[in-house]
């Protein structure tokens, strides 16, 4: 994020990547080392087999090349060979056409063989056992298992079926009862989804190929010669597909295509949260926030412009009772006057169109903000909650929730868990590790970005500032509330445990407004003052001149000040920030207001334009809040006039947009929105096909499905089933 320099001024994706290349190498190494090692204690490592495993450049590579030496259980294979049959097969293998393979066989008969396993009673049992000799090498074999998969990759289809008695039990999954789509086109969520009905027991899976296609490639490999000979390794071969290969490969194709889906829920996940960690904020004022609620009343809070909490309270302006709704009026009105309210923030659960409406009665002069609330009563019983307010209970905790997610979504969100927040789509399915560093990466990237105040950032702010961590962040608390704000970012060597490597790491992100240097308020790194000194001095002028007047900083010659050191890009940088000094790059905030009198979904009418707020943005659309305490949904087909792909490159978290209602579900509680132009409405918009399950709003309209196309060559799951083949 500075001395760009020394990267070439790559940005975080790219640098990131080769963060994870780096990780999946070092990976590759370690089971590198290990199989040699395995390979050399059994004294089964050849020069040929060392050099083909050093330069395996893959996973998949490497473990071909070890698949023949795996320490094995106790298979058909292992029992021929102890039968003495490895002669046999080899016999076959040469595919003499001049070989009778039952005469060959007749010499292996035996029949007073010590138990009646290692017996071979005929030359057809002699073949059988030959034959899986065959079976097992052929699934060995790293060239046919290079090619079945190319194969997979290709022409692999991603059938589902439901288990037979779980239809009931499964009915959300009824969209994947009878699927079929092609392994190389199935969308992440769809995927997501048939293995989450697999684990729930309630869908059974496959990925196939067709039989006639993976012979056709695997015999030419193995059959070579013609006769009797050649006709025994064309059966072993058909049996080592039918029993070992067609289940290995598929085994590592379930193993790849999660692996592929993961990352694309983990990107969309990733970009939805880095929208909603940089929704534009507020800013300092003092803020009224409400959590509504009906029957138990609407919990107040006021806080100040720092968010600290003044006062909190309980009114009830939805009561049956006009006492009552005057009364809350009356309080909401005093708490107003008294703490200076700037703003009021509304939770958007239950009851808040009608609180907001109330509110709205009071005409006051002041904005009123719905605010989501996504999360919140998960922070307000969490162990940051409880450290900030030991004193006050649950329903307090989160109404100042509220209010700051209004003043700083980041400052805020940073204290959650980022799977709570609700921007994701199937993030309990996926690579967790994988997961949780991509989105601790999005939080680092943000929290930099935007910069932190030292003075008043809380812990958990501070924990994603680079080079610091909760221990130090902590420490900086600690030694904040024992001698006071801090004047300089000097000071903070003085901090306990905060070394030299940490503070050149932090102190550029850190903020100090009107600290001891002008800089103290930039991103400018501190190490970088005194080239910004130098500038002031050769103009005769300060620091404080430069940041105020362009036409001196028109004046500087950059290539004068560049070195080994401090290159060009970061030069650019500061001159940049000289310009703004600590700008905020979020975007600034704007009033936004659902359609009056739209409340619920009761009042929505097929054709009707309203203004709403994406909440969340997935591979098959966008969810959208118009106020009615249910997201509908635009789907991607309906999300502009020309074709979409991506829903991201059209819509953002947390963007204002305005759509039409096309369709209303009220048994469902789905809502069908688009935004396009001319939307087909009613009827005619019914978006075919179901929603996958587990997606953040599960009960909004569903994506469309593509075609299907039934399973051919009788009932394999039946027959799968009946063979265990799970």
């Amino acid at each position: 994020r500075y001395r760009k320099e020394a990267t070439g001024s790559l940005d975080e994706v790219a640098i990131t990547s080769i963060r994870e290349r780096l990780v999946s190498l070092a990976e590759l190494d370690q089971r590198r080392e290990a199989i040699v090692k395995s390979l050399a204690e059994r004294n089964l490592l050849t020069d040929a087999l060392k050099t083909a495993i050093a330069r395996a450049e893959t996973m998949t590579a490497l473990e071909d090349l070890y698949q023949p030496y795996r320490p094995k259980r106790r298979t058909k294979a292992t029992i021929a060979k102890e039968q003495g049959l490895e002669p046999l097969a080899l016999l076959l293998l040469a595919q003499d056409p001049a070989t009778d393979p039952l005469a060959a066989a007749q010499p292996f008969v035996k029949l007073d063989a010590e138990s009646a396993e290692l017996a071979v009673k005929t030359p057809e049992a002699a073949l059988a056992g030959a034959r899986d000799i065959l079976a097992e090498q052929i699934s060995d074999d790293p060239g046919a298992r290079a090619k079945l998969r190319q194969l997979f990759e290709a022409q692999g289809v991603v059938k589902s079926k439901v288990v037979p008695g779980k239809e009931e039990a499964g009915a959300k999954f009824k969209d994947y009862f009878d699927w079929s789509e092609p392994l190389a086109n199935i969308p992440s969520h769809r995927l997501l989804a048939i293995r989450r009905g697999e684990t729930e027991e309630c869908l059974f899976m496959r990925i196939t190929v067709p039989e006639e296609e993976a012979l056709r490639l695997l015999e030419p490999l193995f059959v070579t010669g013609k006769g009797a000979a050649a006709e025994q390794v064309r059966m072993a071969v058909q049996d080592s597909y039918k029993r070992l290969l067609m289940f290995a490969i598929e085994g590592q194709m379930r193993v790849e295509s999660k692996k592929k889906a993961d990352l694309e829920a983990i990107r969309v996940f990733t970009e939805n949260l880095s929208e909603l960690l940089l929704s534009s904020p507020l800013g300092r004022k003092n803020v009224l926030a409400i959590d509504p609620g009906f029957r138990t009343g609407c919990k107040i809070v006021c806080l100040d412009r720092q968010g600290k909490l003044l006062h909190h309270d309980v009114v009830y302006p939805t009561a049956s009772s006009a006492g009552e709704r005057r009364d809350a009026g009356e309080a909401l009105l005093s708490m107003v006057r008294k703490y200076q309210i700037e703003a009021i923030a509304i939770g958007n659960g239950t009851a808040s169109r009608e609180t907001e409406a109330f509110v709205k009665l009071l005409k006051l002069p002041l904005p009123v903000v719905m605010v989501n609330e996504s999360g919140a009563s998960i922070y307000s019983a969490s162990d940051v909650a409880r450290e900030e307010f030991p004193d006050h209970d649950l329903t307090v905790r989160g109404a100042v929730s509220i209010g700051r997610r209004l003043m700083d979504p980041l400052a805020e969100l940073v204290k959650l868990d980022p799977k709570s927040i609700g921007v994701g789509q199937y993030q309990h399915d996926v690579d967790q590790a994988a997961l949780k560093r991509s989105l601790d990466d999005v939080v680092v990237s943000c929290v930099n970005g935007v910069g932190v105040e030292l003075n008043t950032a809380s812990k958990q702010l501070l924990t994603y500032v680079s080079g610091l961590g909760p221990a130090l962040a902590g420490s900086i608390v600690a030694h904040r509330e024992a001698h006071g704000p801090f004047q300089s970012r000097a000071e903070l060597k003085k901090v306990e445990r905060l070394g030299p490597k940490a503070f050149e790491q932090a102190a550029g992100f850190l903020r100090i407004r009107e600290g001891a240097h002008p800089l103290d308020a930039s991103a400018v790194h501190p190490e970088r003052y005194a080239v910004v000194d130098a500038m002031a001095k050769d103009l005769s002028c300060s620091v404080s001149d430069l940041m105020r007047d362009a036409g001196l900083r028109k004046k500087i010659d950059l290539a004068r000040y560049a070195t080994e050191e401090v290159g060009l890009p970061t030069l650019n940088d500061i001159l940049s920030e000289l310009a703004k000094p600590g700008r905020d790059p979020r975007q600034q905030f704007e009033v936004f207001s659902f359609e009056a009198g739209i409340e619920k979904m009761e009042d929505l009418k097929p054709g009707m334009k309203l203004p709403g707020i994406v909440t969340n943005v997935t591979a098959f659309g966008a969810f959208v809040d118009i106020g009615v305490h249910q997201d509908g949904l635009v789907h991607v087909s309906q999300l502009a006039d020309h074709f979409v792909k991506d829903a991201a490159e059209v819509v953002k978290v947390q963007q204002k947009v305005t759509v039409t209602v096309t369709d209303i579900d009220l048994p469902r509680k789905r809502i069908a929105l688009s935004m396009k132009s001319a939307p087909l409405i009613g009827a005619a918009a019914a978006v075919s096909g179901r929603t996958s399950p587990g997606v953040s709003r599960p009960s909004t309209p569903n994506p469309p499905r593509p075609s299907t196309s039934k399973p051919s060559g009788g009932d394999w799951f039946t027959e799968a089933l009946n063979k265990g083949r799970r």
